[in-house]
């Protein structure tokens, strides 16, 4: 039988810190698939702006990328596979980083097309490559933050997939049990 502990600060604050990061997280991903799905032409020329892969393939990246932002944003408002859809928000957010990174590289000028159709700007228009690549690196951190701690209150993780596992008290009871960590009894 298991003695309750109080919770810590931490394990108090955590799965509400938890949910203020995922619904920021999906705000972003929302927001960014949100704005480029009525002109999938215009996300297709802001893929292609990179210069990375060829025209057809810039179309489907195009075409495609909006609704995975608005599928990564809504199981993240949901907060149903979580942690999933955080590895999937960290792996975009490390694409559109390194693409940005690319694009300054090469001394293209473009927008970067995160939150707009994108697409090469105007002579004379600098691109601000720098507020981008740290505006992108801060919602990584968001987003493995979320990796890590993917509990937060008012999700469906908990209720469709049972509520998470404390491996710290888990290896106390076997521990008070006289349980070895590999299963077998300690005798």
């Amino acid at each position: 039988m298991s003695v309750p502990r109080k919770a810590s600060g931490w394990q108090a604050a955590q799965p509400w810190i938890s949910l203020l990061v995922r619904l920021a997280l999906a705000a972003v991903f929302l927001g960014a698939g949100l704005s480029k799905i009525t002109d999938l032409a215009g996300s297709a020329r802001a893929v292609n702006a990179y210069q990375l892969m060829s025209w057809p393939a810039a179309q489907v990246v195009g075409a495609v990328q909006p609704f995975v932002e608005i599928v990564i944003g809504l199981l993240l408002l949901a907060g149903l596979v979580t942690r999933f859809a955080a590895w999937l928000a960290a792996i975009g957010l490390v694409i559109f980083i390194s693409g940005i990174a690319s694009a300054w590289a090469r001394g293209l000028s473009i927008d970067c097309g995160c939150f707009s159709k994108g697409g090469q700007l105007p002579v004379g228009v600098a691109p601000n490559y720098t507020w981008d690549i740290v505006r992108d690196t801060l919602f990584l951190a968001l987003a493995i933050f979320l990796i890590l701690y993917p509990s937060s209150r008012f999700s469906l993780d908990a209720k469709v997939l049972g509520p998470p596992v404390n491996m710290e008290e888990e290896f106390d009871e076997q521990a008070r049990a006289g349980a070895t960590p590999d299963g077998e009894d300690g005798a």
